[in-house]
Parts: structure tokens; sequence; C-alpha cells
């Protein structure tokens, strides 16, 4: 079965999204759609700073992204209801603008012809889909599907390893975050607040999302689970800080037997799990959900565990969608 995709905002996220699937022979990418140049998007398509230059070479040919056998047509808009899906036989479609948050929006694109809308982040009403949770529990006849985000993934793994483990009585998370593509590099009036300064220069606090979202896909850590952002002056690789209360104590040593076992059983693939003390910059290119540190691992009396959890927060959550999309076609068929 050939899987026909569409991209909507050819940012990180749908430029790794191209790039995982163009040399796949299950993998057609019908459209390209996104509201900035053309041939902009084919030169950050082959050239990243972060993920180096494309192993092979995207080209723009009139209308069309051409790549090996790719062929994908280039639709200068983003906007929901305004691409005509049907015509482009589309089974699945990936939001990666981030710019609508609501599956009324989103389904605009089912009403235009799309099988399902996979997002790549938050959407409301829409069903949270995080593999090694719940991607088995996916409810019949959705249609709209998000993934959350890198960091719901990500925190939501690490807490199904210590609630299954001896149970987690209260936790609190800091994702450390490389900077994102709505940041200002230097102090601009266009954002408020703190999203005003500079990303380049400063350690900037922010909301997240992944407390409340990872509460309602695991209804056993609701209402015992809160956290914060710091967008930090790094282009890629991220981390998760993650501080809990345990049902019983732990040395870090136990711990970490804990997350090996789960890397190398059920979690096998999603979970990762180092000896060795990489930084950030390691951790770009890895499509794993997330890496555990275990040389950071930290256990105190009382059942207080520290523990950190690496991710690419580009390459994981593309790589997240692409399975999600598989599977919804596989289980629903495409439509």
């Amino acid at each position: 079965m050939t899987l026909r995709i569409g991209i909507v905002g050819f940012g990180r996220v749908g430029r790794a999204l191209f790039r995982l699937g163009y040399n796949r022979p299950d993998i057609e990418f019908v459209a390209v759609c996104d509201d900035g140049d053309p041939e902009s998007l084919v030169y950050l398509l082959n050239h990243s700073t972060v993920e180096g230059n494309f192993k092979t070479r995207a080209a723009l040919d009139g209308n069309y992204i051409t790549c090996e056998k790719q062929r994908a047509r280039f639709l200068r808009r983003a906007e929901p209801g305004t691409i005509a899906w049907d015509c482009l036989k589309a089974d699945v479609v990936f939001e990666c603008t981030g710019r609508f948050g609501s599956k009324e929006e989103l389904g605009k694109h089912v009403s235009e012809g799309a099988g399902y809308v996979v997002a790549s982040t938050p959407v409301t009403c829409a069903p949270v889909v995080v593999r090694g949770i719940n991607c088995q529990n996916i409810p019949s006849g959705e249609r709209v599907i998000s993934c959350g985000s890198s960091s719901v993934q990500a925190l939501a793994l690490a807490l199904k390893v210590l609630e299954e483990a001896v149970g987690i009585e209260a936790a609190s998370m800091t994702t450390i975050h490389a900077y994102t593509g709505d940041q200002q590099l230097s102090d601009a009036g266009k954002a408020k607040g703190r999203w005003s300064r500079s990303a380049a220069q400063n350690i900037i606090p922010n909301y997240t999302w992944a407390p409340c979202v990872v509460e309602e896909i695991m209804p056993s850590v609701k209402g015992k689970i809160e956290g914060i952002a710091l967008n930090v002056p790094v282009a890629a690789g991220s981390n998760i800080d993650l501080t809990a209360k345990l049902k019983r104590e732990l040395t870090a040593e136990e711990v970490n037997r804990y997350f090996m076992r789960a890397a190398e059983g059920d979690l096998n693939g999603l979970l990762g799990y180092t000896d060795e003390k990489i930084v950030s910059s390691d951790i770009i290119g890895d499509t794993r959900t997330a890496v555990l540190d275990s040389a950071a691992t930290i256990a105190l009396a009382g059942g207080m565990v520290k523990t950190l959890l690496w991710f690419d927060n580009g390459w994981s959550i593309a790589q997240r969608m692409l399975e999600t999309a598989e599977l919804l076609c596989n289980k629903g068929g495409k439509s």
C-alpha cells in the first residue's frame, strides 16, 4: 500500500517529514503547502543548519518539488478548507504550521477530501496519540488526530516507566527546549512580553502544554504533574528534566534499570538509554521519542528522583507522525 501524503507547513517538522519519507517506496508526497517562497523552501530542504545538507537533492520544477521519485505539487497556501485534497487523493495531511489549533478548523481538510489529519501540536477536542501509551486505542471514526508535541511524547514515556515501576505521587517537569521558528533572533516588538526577547541571547521561560495533555491520556497521573518550559539558545536538541516523588524509595541504579528494561522491552525503538555523557547536539537526528541520560539520574531519601531525557524536537515528532499515519490507514483503511 502506498501512503499518499500532503504536508501543510514546510518548517523544520515539515521538512523532516519529507527527508524521512522521500526514499520510501510506500510513501508518495502529493503536495507541500506553505505560504512561503517555494525557492527558499526548497533551498532550506537541501541545506539545513541543524541536520546538514540533504543526502540527495530536491529541486523546484514549475509548481512541483521533485526529489528522486517524489513529485509533490507546491501550493502557496496553508489555510484549512482552501486545498482540494480530493483532487490530490491525499490519504493523510500532516498539519505542521502550528497555527490551527482546533478540531473544527482542521476538519476542513477532511471536508476537502483528506482521509485523515495528523497534527504536530495539540488540537482542541482532538484525541492525542502517543506511541507506547495509547496508539492502539484511537476512537473509531476519528479523522483529526494530534501527536501532541515532542515534549508531550517524551514526558509520557518517562512517566509511564516510573508509574509502572512503583507509582508516582507527584511530579514536576521542565522542558529545556531549543528555540523555535516563531521566536525573535534579536529583541523585537513583533511579539509580547518574554517572546519579544532575543532567542539567541536569553533563556526564556515559556508555557508548556505537556503536563495537561499527558494527564488526559494517562489518567493515573491526573492532578499529579505540572511543569514549565525554558527555551534556550541552541538551534536543536532538547531535554526534559523530570523530578518525581515515587510511592516508594528507589536508588538511582534501580531507576536506571527500570528505564533500561523498558528501552530494551516494550518501548524499544521509542525510548533510548545511554551511559555516555552526551550533550544537546548529540541527539540531533535521533528519531527516538526520548533517550534517558543515566549519568544524570539522582535519587534522594523519601522517594524523590530526578531523571533527564533527551530528544530531537523536530525529528522525533516527525517520525511519530509518520508512524501514526501508517497506523490510522492500516486500521481504518485508506479513505
